[in-house]
């Protein structure tokens, strides 16, 4: 969790001053880490001997596993999200960007599907391994394509650097520096808007996909939706929100980004109102609400570059630096939202087990349903005023950011 906490920060302080062009160059950290990424997402799935119950080997691999995923991760992912910003301060263009993403999401999660074909559903680990090898090798393949052929506005930052040797030198690594940089971030009253919404957005997003569908099951009787039907919903959550971020490119390119999320805010807060008051009875609307709360929580936050990518146009303008930072705007958003990602389920079952969430699968051939008659209205209500409280919450912190016409006139001009 430490490791999880500190690299966002660290790594973005690295790539927006650090004279390394591994480290500098937004391609170069893709190409270079690229394939450390793909080792680092085999290290799990392949032991280091034949472990035994309790060897302490295997506790060992997997911290060792998570942190060089989490690490790679974080190392790959700040320079493409940071590429994103500076390839061009358009909004057509990071448009274009954003569907594009989309349509490499809904390619991507296709190879779950053959995942399970291949390995008999987890059943044959050797043919599971042979498919998260080739997995492997066809990201990291896809991923040195971008660092050698993407291209950014600030290529003469190199040039800048070099001219600049000294000054880098004495800013690489000083703690005064990360201090002062990341001040000047934290003072923008737009990335406190934006990020106190954004944790809201993670924790509902959290909220989601850990709980819904046990929600669902327990809500739902399984005579009134099939499991075929279950499948569907399901899946739905998954393939839909790509789906609905690319059939919304019109309404982005009329209307901006901030009017299409302070919409979906609105809309799952009238969505949880009327279901809460029509009650748990209506299973098939209950059954539709919770597939659109998925999908509009998980489509709004695909969006979520756009505005990022605005405050790093607008942290560059205002504090009229030569290139701009980044990676340490994308990392400082991380390091404040990702432990909503920990704190929803923690939250959530602390709550529900005050309601007999611990014993909902129990090894009694029958239990009693009477036990859980006060966890089901629980349940109940948290799907209702969780989204309720959190749209609330993000309509209040929204509504004040001031980046709102990004889509009619850019935050600066073109470089």
């Amino acid at each position: 969790m430490i490791w999880n906490a500190i690299n966002d920060p660290l790594f973005g302080y690295i790539q927006d001053n650090s004279k390394a062009p591994c480290c500098s160059r937004r391609q170069a950290s893709i190409f270079y880490g690229a394939p450390l990424y793909g080792l680092a997402f085999l290290l799990p799935w392949f032991p280091w001997k034949q472990y035994r119950e309790g060897d302490w080997l295997s506790g060992l691999h997997l911290v060792v596993a998570l942190c060089a995923f989490d690490g790679m991760l974080t190392f790959v992912l700040l320079a493409q999200c940071a590429l994103f910003a500076e390839s061009s301060t358009r909004h057509e263009s990071r448009l274009q960007l954003i569907k594009y993403n989309q349509v490499a999401t809904l390619v991507g999660s296709t190879s779950i599907l053959f995942c399970g074909l291949i390995s008999n559903n987890m059943e044959n680990f050797a043919h599971f391994q042979v498919f998260v090898v080739l997995v492997g090798a066809v990201a990291t393949a896809c991923m040195c394509y971008t660092g050698i052929y993407s291209t950014t506005q600030y290529e003469e930052r190199e040039s800048l650097l070099e001219s600049s040797e000294a000054e880098s030198a004495e800013r690489l690594f000083s703690w005064s520096s990360v201090i002062s940089l990341t001040k000047q971030i934290l003072t923008q009253r737009n990335f406190l808007l934006f990020v106190t919404m954004n944790f809201f957005q993670v924790f509902h997003l959290a909220f989601c996909s850990n709980f819904m569908m046990i929600f669902a099951d327990n809500l739902i009787p399984k005579d009134v939706l099939s499991s075929s039907v279950r499948s569907i919903m399901y899946g739905a959550g998954f393939i839909c929100p790509q789906c609905l971020v690319l059939i919304s490119q019109s309404p982005l390119k009329k209307f901006g980004y901030y009017k299409v999320v302070l919409f979906s805010f609105y809309l799952e807060a009238i969505a949880a109102v009327l279901v809460f008051l029509l009650g748990p009875e209506h299973y098939y609307l209950l059954a539709i609400y919770l597939t659109m709360n998925m999908v509009i929580v998980q489509a709004s936050f695909s969006l979520f570059n756009l505005p990022l990518a605005d405050i790093v146009d607008a942290d560059l303008k205002k504090h009229k630096r030569r290139s701009p930072l980044s990676s340490m705007v994308f990392g400082t958003n991380a390091l404040f939202t990702k432990p909503a990602q920990s704190l929803a389920p923690m939250l959530v079952v602390t709550i529900l087990n005050q309601f007999g969430y611990a014993n909902l699968n129990s090894k009694l051939a029958h239990p009693d349903p009477n036990l859980f008659l006060g966890l089901h209205d629980a349940m109940f209500y948290m799907i209702c005023l969780v989204p309720l409280c959190i749209a609330a919450v993000q309509i209040l912190t929204w509504t004040p950011f001031s980046i709102q016409n990004s889509h009619l006139t850019p935050i600066h001009a073109e470089l």
